[in-house]
């Protein structure tokens, strides 16, 4: 009986890291899928800015944010440099992700 006892205790324990462990795959999975549409978004707001594609930068970033299932939550551009914020959520918790796009700098 004790060793009974002993086994359903240390398989409980496995199945809680087990559950912890793969949590924690899906929250880096999720923050590496987020930072690509920040690139994406960034790189299309980039775009725009430069006149290398039609419309508005930060609109063309929440169109690109939004095909991916993420949201816009901040777009500044500084000349043709353009700053984007995403969020989006992963198992009820918020996550957020920025990038920057635009030309290379000025060797000069």
């Amino acid at each position: 009986m004790a060793g009974s006892a002993i086994a359903a205790g240390v398989a409980g324990a496995a199945a809680v890291l087990m559950l912890g462990l793969a949590a924690a795959g899906g929250a880096a999975a999720e923050s590496q899928r987020l930072a690509g549409v920040a690139d994406a978004a960034a790189l299309a707001a980039a775009d725009a800015a430069s006149g290398a594609s039609a419309g508005d930068p930060c609109a063309r970033a929440a169109e690109v944010a939004g095909a991916q299932r993420a949201a816009v939550t901040a777009c500044a551009l500084d000349g043709l440099i353009a700053t984007i914020t995403v969020s989006s959520t992963f198992a009820g918790l918020a996550a957020e992700a920025r990038a920057r796009a635009g030309p290379p700098p000025d060797p000069g």
